[in-house]
């Protein structure tokens, strides 16, 4: 079969998206349930190294060894290390901020995923889109509210930021991930990821393992970042192994699905990680979404699916196009 057909099946991007999705909401409130007593580095580490083994795992069903070997091991670096800032980001956010705010406004992630794939991946971005986008943005501004005080959001503007920038180096990553998969399998792909968060995580570790940033610290995401390693209590071991056990799937899904589909039909799907993050914040934390913040996520998800039902008229007509041609042929 030839490698395009092979890379283009909607159905089956959709539906590894939807497991990935589910697979890192969880991981998402487990992160942020363990925010409290551990650094993120700890957490990452821990998470890394369960996660890297159950990737070997995959590896070696997926083909061997073998398909661990890359000629482009600096992109695979620098993919790895996008993701590593898009979630260092997005927890230390999670710390302070509401699960469910956070996510939302990380989830302008797809929205910049459809720009990006235009420079990066050559696709194509028409004025109906376009102006989905522009939507979807005026949520994340919505609900970085800029005309609040300072002491009214509960929260620095910086904090605020750090989903936005997450959303910023996960797109990036996401693009990467559809041009590294038409030569890397899934599991591989996943592995370097969880290599690159396994050596970050270790150098942070070496370098502020003991605790000697923390000290006269308040804010509670630099503290989360900073804080000593410490042995996880006996109570929390079953967290940190669902973590690895999560990453572990989350990654080999979503390198599988952006290495199968194109990034404009399968990005809108992640929109389901939104309402699962509210669920989980409501459920774990009684936290329920404000007026603003809701407004500001239905802006976003309308945007979103804007740009899918956009997707799905166009790839309509290219098929009525196709046939058309073939059957004048």
């Amino acid at each position: 079969m030839p490698e395009t057909s092979r890379l283009n099946r909607p159905s089956l991007g959709i539906a590894l998206v939807l497991a990935a999705v589910l697979a890192m909401s969880i991981n998402d409130a487990l992160v942020k349930s363990l925010s409290g007593g551990y650094p993120l580095h700890q957490v990452i580490f821990t998470r890394a190294l369960i996660g890297l083994a159950l990737c070997l795992v995959f590896v070696r069903f997926e083909g061997g060894w073998s398909i661990l070997k890359t000629r482009q091991p600096g992109l695979h670096f620098l993919r790895g290390l996008l993701i590593v800032i898009a979630n260092s980001c997005f927890f230390a956010a999670i710390a302070v901020v509401p699960l469910g705010e956070a996510t939302a406004i990380f989830f302008a992630a797809p929205l910049l995923i459809t720009l990006f794939s235009v420079p990066v991946l050559g696709e194509r971005i028409g004025p109906v889109r376009l102006a989905a986008v522009l939507i979807g943005f005026a949520g994340v501004l919505v609900m970085q509210r800029p005309w609040a005080n300072a002491g009214d959001l509960g929260v620095s503007r910086i904090v605020l930021l750090l989903p936005l920038i997450a959303a910023t180096t996960y797109a990036l990553q996401q693009v990467m991930t559809r041009r590294l998969g038409l030569t890397s399998k899934a599991s591989a792909m996943a592995v370097y990821i969880q290599l690159v968060f396994f050596v970050v995580s270790i150098t942070v570790g070496a370098i502020a393992g003991d605790g000697k940033f923390v000290a006269g610290l308040e804010n509670p995401s630099l503290i989360f970042l900073l804080r000593p390693w410490i042995w996880p209590e006996a109570e929390d071991l079953w967290r940190f192994l669902a973590l690895g056990m999560n990453i572990a799937v989350a990654s080999y899904c979503i390198s599988a699905a952006y290495r199968t589909a194109d990034a404009g039909v399968l990005a809108p799907f992640e929109y389901c990680g939104l309402l699962l993050a509210v669920f989980w914040g409501w459920v774990f934390w009684g936290e329920l979404p404000g007026l603003e913040v809701a407004f500001g996520i239905i802006l976003i998800v309308s945007g979103g699916l804007a740009v899918y039902l956009r997707e799905k008229q166009l790839a309509r007509r290219r098929a009525l196009h196709r046939d058309i041609g073939e059957m004048k042929s």
